[in-house]
């Protein structure tokens, strides 16, 4: 064991653990969760710390789950995959190749762990898609007692729907089954297209391909739109070429960016026009190639995010606020907008639960203020009906959340049953889910 400042990646939430350990296996993590009650201190699992809020933050014992990765097991016939939970997105695509499988749905960075990522509500985009704790069929927990729980359709039923996006409240993550998918191909479709023509069609865009996205840079008239659609892997494959592919995923949207951003900051006037010549290089583009490399994309510069899941419907309504909440203001904002739609689900907690679901993503350059910018826009979002994502910036807390949750006090009793003394709670969720 041993204890350092551990910063989350956005570099906006930081704290030096009373100790870190680093369990190796399920009865380590139940070792460390007992000596931390021994010495009456609280307990938080880490991934990847790509969290925006501070969900992930230990000041008493925070456990290193480096650890716990990998393939545990693997039923072929039911194409059903159980991960260790420290296993990182981005090893998927070769944990899984042998097998022929991949996750159904992705979110557009790979960065988090399986744990971290479907604790707190991770989606990608797709109308008849939910987010990746919805692949989750059974899961592993240790719980405040000492004890190991077993959560499926067959163990603990009655906790599945609380435990996939449990927001680690209820215990530590060991591993997680997930439903997987035979591994497949994606046709991709990437085009700038005028901003006011997609949001008059949003419903009928976000719905007429298998997943559809886009981005708006503030300052513009323009949408850069993302339209997959699904293919079997046996389809003629015709990925970017390797020059084209660092072009713009390596140097445009990493290297070039980040001067930008960092000029921006700099002379915030230079912002707008910069936008408007960003939008005009942005390239036409049609390829197709493996999921996880059409979902996934490249994020080296650092940001602060905030997002709001939407009733579908009020996307465009919120785009068009966001747009006149930025020109009243005089804000020079470098960062796109993000936009993208989920199936709706039965996780008690899930952003999407109960209904066609948009998501409306704000941004700003690490090294800029968000605050200003971040409350005003969640006004806007409240007022549309807005969930805030778990592992994104918000200010709300559990009075305000609650009445947006059908099944919220249904969450807290659960977090009762299991951890009557808080074991697992730190600021963030003495916060959103009350003390």
């Amino acid at each position: 064991m041993s204890s350092t400042v551990w910063r989350n990646w956005s570099r906006i939430e930081s704290v030096t653990p009373a100790r870190v350990a680093y369990p190796g296996s399920p009865d380590e993590v139940v070792q460390a969760i007992a000596a931390a009650r021994a010495d009456g201190l609280r307990v938080k699992p880490i991934g990847a710390g790509h969290s925006f809020t501070g969900i992930a933050v230990a000041p008493g014992v925070q456990l290193d789950l480096r650890n716990l990765q990998g393939v545990l097991a693997v039923d072929s016939q039911r194409h059903r995959v159980k991960l260790a939970a420290g296993t990182h997105l981005y090893r998927l695509p070769e944990l899984l190749k042998p097998y022929g499988l991949a996750l159904q749905n992705m979110g557009d960075i790979d960065a988090q762990t399986i744990a971290g990522a479907t604790s707190t509500g991770t989606h990608g985009t797709g109308h008849a898609f939910g987010g990746l704790a919805t692949q989750i069929v059974a899961l592993t927990l240790a719980t405040a007692d000492g004890g190991i729980l077993e959560v499926s359709s067959d163990a603990n039923p009655e906790l599945l729907d609380a435990a996939r996006v449990g927001l680690g409240a209820l215990g530590v993550l060991l591993d997680i089954t997930v439903q997987c998918v035979p591994a497949f191909q994606l046709q991709a479709i990437e085009k700038p297209e005028p901003l006011a023509e997609v949001l008059a069609q949003w419903e009928q865009r976000a719905t007429a391909v298998d997943h559809f996205e886009f981005y708006w840079f503030p300052h513009t008239k323009t949408a850069l739109t993302k339209s997959n659609t699904r293919l079997p892997m046996d389809a003629p494959r015709k990925p970017l070429g390797g020059f084209q592919r660092w072009l713009d995923d390596d140097f445009m949207s990493n290297t070039l960016f980040n001067g930008v951003c960092h000029l921006g900051k700099a002379v915030p006037a230079l912002t707008p026009p910069i936008n408007r010549l960003a939008q005009r290089l942005t390239n036409n583009r049609e390829f197709t190639d493996v999921s996880t490399s059409v979902f996934t994309t490249k994020r080296e510069v650092r940001f602060r995010e905030m997002e709001y899941a939407l009733p579908r419907e009020e996307v465009p309504d919120v785009l068009r606020a966001l747009d006149r909440l930025i020109t009243q203001n005089g804000w020079r904002i470098s960062f796109p907008v993000e936009v993208r739609a989920a199936a709706p689900d039965d996780l008690w907690l899930s952003t999407a639960h109960g209904r066609e679901t948009g998501y409306v993503a704000i941004h700003r350059f690490f090294k800029e203020d968000p605050h200003t910018y971040f409350r005003l826009a969640e006004q806007i979002f409240r007022a549309h009906g807005g969930r805030p994502h778990w592992g994104k910036m918000h200010y709300q807390d559990a009075s305000t959340l609650a009445p947006t949750y059908p099944r919220f006090g249904d969450f807290l009793a659960v977090r009762d049953r299991l951890d009557p003394e808080r074991v697992f709670a730190n600021d963030y969720l003495d916060r959103v889910l009350g003390a």
